[in-house]
């Protein structure tokens, strides 16, 4: 391991362009529940019959209700090790950017956590799946944050729009919608830019986001990933560390644990 870790150290401080891309179990160690599997059912509704459009026009009591309840358990959660190694990566002097498939926003509160006082900016990530503390307008697109507390007790009480009253609706990319063309451009564009993609968290198996280190290796950069076990991406990655990101990242990465 110290062999890898010296080589991932090493290609990490050679690098000209860094792109980061996250998933799932980077925050799984922040306590974020992935609801899926065995346990992800909620009052016998799988994640796949309410996060869609569908089951929105149908039934946007219901679908408001699952999200309130996912919100309040992530806002339980804090950034760890991982995330404020990651942030304090793209505050440094090696132009980095953050993209990630996950909606719990742990990137965008580590940022400010790590920059103190600084300009948080550079450590925003690039949300490819959207953010679940975030609203959007169903009919005008508007977007504003959302309330920590969501009144489900009626169809009528549900949030409305400030600008056209219209539905408002978590901001997140459900099944069976597509990722928005701008942010999956720029997504592409830093991955393409990068000469190093560091892979965390995730089986880089959910597309189009699983694209990023791929664009990454197709214009000669090379790819390091962390996660607990070995993913397809893994025989394409000069260096695979094997273990919790909240461990490998700081010591990667030569930016100490958060405090």
């Amino acid at each position: 391991m110290t062999t890898e870790m010296e080589r991932a150290r090493r290609l990490v401080a050679e690098a000209d362009r860094i792109v980061v891309l996250t998933g799932a179990g980077i925050s799984a160690e922040s306590g974020v529940p992935t609801f899926r599997g065995a346990g992800g059912l909620w009052k016998s509704h799988r994640p796949e019959e309410l996060a869609t459009p569908e089951a929105f026009a149908r039934d946007p009591q219901t679908v408001w209700e699952w999200y309130a309840w996912r919100r309040g358990l992530i806002a339980d959660c804090d950034p760890n090790h991982g995330h404020l190694a990651l942030a304090r990566l793209a505050l440094g002097g090696t132009p980095t950017t953050i993209v990630t498939q996950n909606v719990d926003g742990l990137h965008t509160r580590a940022a400010p956590e790590a920059a103190r006082g600084a300009d948080p900016s550079p450590a925003l990530p690039v949300e490819v799946h959207g953010a679940i503390d975030r609203d959007k307008c169903s009919s005008c697109g508007a977007r504003t944050p959302g309330t920590s507390s969501v009144d489900t007790s009626s169809h009528g009480a549900l949030p409305r729009c400030s600008t056209c009253n219209g539905m408002l609706r978590p901001d997140v990319v459900w099944f069976g919608e597509t990722l928005e063309p701008e942010i999956l451009s720029r997504a592409f564009q830093v991955a393409q830019d990068a000469d190093l993609c560091l892979v965390v968290g995730t089986s880089a198996l959910v597309q189009p986001a699983a694209l990023v280190p791929l664009v990454t290796l197709q214009n000669g950069g090379a790819l390091i990933e962390v996660n607990i076990e070995r993913t397809p991406l893994s025989g394409e990655a000069r260096v695979s560390l094997l273990g919790p990101s909240g461990e490998l990242l700081p010591e990667l990465l030569d930016v100490g644990a958060a405090t």
